[in-house]
């Protein structure tokens, strides 16, 4: 199993960016897979799920602003965020499942820094 997280970066408050996971030595389609993040010295907070027929559901802070997607025919998962806030800021990291899992079944995470 590998997940490789890329399209973190820098943005000002009210902007966005688009996170994606390439994913490679499962069964991508027929995975369920999460998105987390995590704030240094806090616990892993889970976003979003989206499930192997394509439905999806979100955690109350993410809802309405982030939207997760997935191209099996990319093995790639993605993670549409909009409207950042400061305390947005995080390391993201993809998961199978719901990203409990460490080791290879959930990625090393791309940071994301909202902040003006």
């Amino acid at each position: 199993v590998q997940l490789v997280e890329s399209g973190g970066g820098w943005v000002q408050p009210g902007g966005s960016l688009r996170l994606s996971c390439l994913a490679s030595g499962f069964t991508f389609s027929s995975t369920t897979m999460s998105w987390v993040r995590q704030v240094p010295g806090k616990g892993r907070e889970w976003l979003s799920v989206i499930y192997d027929d394509g439905s999806t559901s979100y955690a109350d802070t993410v809802k309405g602003r982030f939207t997760i997607s997935r191209d099996n025919a990319k093995s790639t998962l993605y993670l549409q965020m909009n409207s950042l806030k400061a305390e947005d800021t995080a390391v993201y990291s993809c998961g199978l499942g719901f990203a409990t899992m460490g080791g290879p079944y959930r990625g090393q995470g791309t940071q994301v820094t909202v902040s003006s």
